[in-house]
């Protein structure tokens, strides 16, 4: 079993930048990629970005457009998702992600083996 805690989400305005945490524990973590979804009222939950166990990236660029930035500390079992030049359509409900591999995770909900509960991104103008 995988345990995921997500952090950092808020109220911005468009423009500004925030960081989520995901916070992981359980004897596996180290054996999963980890990635991030967003879900908005009334939309389907979408992948985001993920990140593999050495490293390797991916993030899907229609959403991204270079402002974002998945990153993991080991050290502290911890993933990150920078988010700079947020736009209003950035508004949702964020969730941590683990899977087998970025791969899977890039496939969409059903590549996913265990959820985080969420915390809410919420952009203004």
């Amino acid at each position: 079993q995988v345990q995921l805690v997500e952090s950092g989400g808020g109220l911005v305005q468009a423009g500004d930048s925030l960081r989520l945490s995901c916070a992981a524990s359980g004897r596996t973590f180290s054996s999963y990629a980890m990635g991030w979804f967003r879900q908005a009222p009334g939309k389907e939950r979408e992948f985001v970005a993920a990140i593999s166990w050495s490293g390797g990236k991916t993030y899907d660029e229609d959403i991204v457009k270079g402002r974002f930035t998945v990153s993991r500390d080991s050290a502290k079992n911890t993933v990150y998702l920078q988010m700079n030049s947020l736009k209003s359509e950035d508004t949702a409900v964020y969730y941590c992600a683990a899977g087998a591999d970025v791969m899977r995770l890039r496939i969409g909900v059903h590549g996913v083996d265990y959820w985080g509960q969420g915390t809410q991104v919420t952009v203004s103008s």
